[in-house]
């Protein structure tokens, strides 16, 4: 049962004025309406990755350009997205199709991540950048402060890695594809000379790619 979105207005702290922007955003493309959330998640995109990184230039005076760039692409990844969406329980007000619901889609990560960045693209045609500032700052508070030092991507730290070892650089092999069209999953063999080959999935290939290298460097000494 899909919970209104008069109670998720309460969650994040906006009444709108205009209630189909809400609903579009949290509509799934499976329901065959004509609006869903795709073309906000798309502006959404944008404004959350201006307000993230004004926060940044702002709260990290003394940090170069690179690690900010850093910061900001860890803070709008989609892993990130899902787990804010998690705890804001938004799973609880997107409308599905039936069959699509069946399928799981109040748990595709992917998804859970689009639908809040639809919900920033909806807050800012509804009533401008300022109430979505407040909303972003609201709730990556605590992933914008707890971030000790710039996080870097698996890939970036592995590939450095190998080349600091004199060793060729890691080669990532798409060796399967499972699930949905909607929903794939991607496994890929990461190989690293003189090293065990690791094993994982994603749902993309990026993120599959990234889960392996991951996998690695959390195994070595860097």
């Amino acid at each position: 049962m899909v919970k209104p979105a008069k109670d998720l207005e309460d969650i994040i702290g906006h009444s709108f004025t205009n209630k189909a922007l809400l609903e579009t955003a949290l509509t799934h493309s499976s329901t065959g309406e004509e609006y869903s959330y795709e073309r906000l998640e798309f502006l959404g995109d944008r404004v959350l990755g201006l307000v993230i990184a004004s926060l940044l230039f702002r709260d990290f005076p003394n940090e170069k350009e690179g690690d900010m760039a850093k910061r900001l692409a860890y803070l709008v990844q989609g892993q990130t997205l899902a787990d804010l969406s998690s705890r804001l329980s938004l799973a609880d007000f997107i409308i599905f199709s039936e069959a699509e619901a069946a399928a799981g889609g109040a748990e595709n990560e992917h998804i859970l991540a689009d639908v809040f960045e639809a919900i920033i693209g909806a807050l800012y045609l509804d009533a401008g950048l300022e109430p979505c500032r407040v909303l972003i700052e609201t709730h990556w508070a605590d992933v914008l402060h707890t971030m000790k030092k710039p996080p870097q991507h698996p890939k970036t730290a592995l590939q450095e890695w190998a080349q600091g070892e004199g060793l060729q650089l890691p080669i990532y092999d798409i060796i399967g594809q499972d699930g949905p069209d909607h929903a794939p999953v991607f496994k890929i063999r990461l190989s690293v000379s003189g090293h065990n080959e690791v094993i994982a999935t994603g749902r993309s290939r990026a993120e599959a790619e990234k889960n392996a290298a991951q996998e690695f460097v959390s195994g070595i000494e860097l």
